[in-house]
This record gives structure tokens, C-alpha cells and sequence, in this order.
């Protein structure tokens, strides 16, 4: 009976971690390039009792055998890698990859994050930053006098001063790509790091290397499906309900063996 109640307070635990998950995406339904997660649950060791193919007799064997599950684990939580929709903001500054890529962040500490959330402003230096005011990679600054920002789909950046009726180009934007961006680590504030696991970041033109290109006057919205999640949600309720159910119909066989017991 304890077994039997240990398997259920795993499997307890992996619809609480399904729901945690869940609340997460819909959180987060407006939160600028966030990727909803899902978890992933694998089954823990089996107990055997007769091993399959095991002699029944010297001339028969057990066509299948005889082994009792321990509930469920969960292995990780990953990220669902597709894009977002695309919204336009009419606000110039504003950048979507459209396709793979992630920008870069120059963090206080020095270490570099990267980012799908594209709504970009200028430091009173003119250099491009992020809501938090850190340092978009490579170095861009834009002359306070500009009259007009265009930002290419390959990234190049071009600014129209006044008395000139043509653009020049001030810099070039990059992306950053990983061979596994699963493996990213995410550090709050819609930044990630790059870890053991992701690889290192591989530093591309936007449009080349198998990059995305990069859409101005757009921010890519989180790829959270509301419908999907509401569903996923009715299940782990829906599981969570059975678990506590079975938990309770092996609670009354215990009592009833307890008292079977101290009646004889």
C-alpha cells in the first residue's frame, strides 16, 4: 500500500509541475518573444517479478513478465522553439526576427545575453539599448540629429542627417545562433545564456548562415497558444482529481486492513 501511494505522489507532483508550467505560458501570453515551455515527464524504475523470457519450466518460457511501474519523473522543461507573430508598432526602433536568431545584450557585468524581445530605445548617448537600458551588440550609435532611422532586413542601419537627402550607414546588426537553443539558460528579463549545453553562440549577419531577418517597426509576440493551454490545463486538473481519488481508495483499504487486523 505505500508503494501505491508513493506512485501516486508522483504522479501528483508532475500534474502540479504541468500546471506550473501552464500558468507560467498564459502569464506570459503578452510578454514580447517569449517561447512557451512544456514539460516532459519519463517513467521511473520498474520493479521486477519475473523477468520476460525467464524459464517458466526447462522447456517454457514467460511470454511477458511480471513488473510493477514507480510513478513518473520529470525529465526537463523546454522551450517550444516557434515564431511568434509579428505586430507592427509603427515605432522605428522596434525589431522582430522574423526566422532564427537571437540579438545580443551586453549585460552590467559583462557577460553577453541574448534576446528575442526586440523593443530597443536610445541611451542619452545615442546607443541602442534595451528596456533596461543594456547595450545592444555590435555598438550602435545613432546621431541625435537624425532625422530618419532605417534599419535593413540583413540588419544594416542607415540614418538620414539634416541637409542630406541620402542615407549613410552607421553599423550593421548581427545575431547570434545556437546549435541547440534549448539548451540556453534563461536569466529573467527576457534574456538567456548560453550554456555547456547550447553550445557557443555562432555570430551571423541577419538573412545568412541560416539566420532570420530582422523587421522594423515590429516586435514578435510570445507563441503561447491560450486555446492549447486552456486544454493542456482541464488535463492536469483532470489528473490531479484522479490522483487524489486513488490516493483516497488506497487510504480506505488500509483502514480496512487495519481494522481486519486488530478484529482477528
Amino acid at each position: 500500500m505505500n508503494h501505491a501511494l508513493d506512485t501516486i505522489a508522483t504522479g501528483l507532483e508532475a500534474s502540479q509541475t504541468m500546471m506550473d508550467t501552464i500558468a507560467d505560458n498564459l502569464s506570459n501570453v503578452n510578454t514580447t518573444g517569449y517561447k512557451s515551455e512544456t514539460p516532459e515527464f519519463q517513467t521511473l524504475l520498474y520493479q521486477d517479478g519475473i523477468q520476460p523470457g525467464a524459464q517458466s519450466t526447462g522447456q517454457t518460457q514467460y511470454p511477458s513478465g511480471l513488473e510493477v511501474g514507480s510513478g513518473v519523473k520529470i525529465a526537463s522543461i523546454k522551450d517550444v522553439e516557434t515564431q511568434g507573430t509579428l505586430t507592427s508598432t509603427g515605432n522605428p526602433l522596434d525589431l522582430a526576427i522574423n526566422g532564427a536568431g537571437y540579438f545580443q545584450i551586453l549585460q552590467p557585468n559583462g557577460q553577453i545575453a541574448y534576446t528575442r524581445d526586440g523593443s530597443f530605445q536610445v541611451n542619452s548617448t545615442g546607443q541602442l539599448v534595451n528596456s533596461s537600458g543594456y547595450q545592444v551588440l555590435p555598438n550602435v550609435s545613432i546621431p541625435a540629429n537624425a532625422t530618419s532611422v532605417t534599419i535593413g532586413t540583413d540588419g544594416t542601419i542607415s540614418v538620414t542627417l539634416p541637409g542630406s537627402s541620402t542615407a549613410t550607414q552607421i553599423g550593421q546588426l548581427q545575431l547570434a545562433s545556437f546549435v541547440n537553443p534549448q539548451g540556453l539558460q534563461p536569466l529573467g528579463n527576457n534574456l538567456y545564456a548560453n550554456t555547456s549545453s547550447s553550445g557557443a553562440a555562432i555570430v551571423s549577419a541577419p538573412q545568412t548562415n541560416g539566420l532570420g531577418s530582422v523587421n522594423q517597426s515590429y516586435l514578435e509576440s510570445s507563441n503561447v497558444d491560450v486555446v492549447q493551454s486552456m486544454v493542456d490545463m482541464i488535463s492536469a486538473e483532470r489528473a490531479y482529481q484522479l490522483g487524489t481519488q486513488a490516493a483516497s481508495a488506497v487510504d480506505n483499504q488500509m483502514n480496512y486492513l487495519a481494522q481486519a487486523a486488530s478484529g482477528a
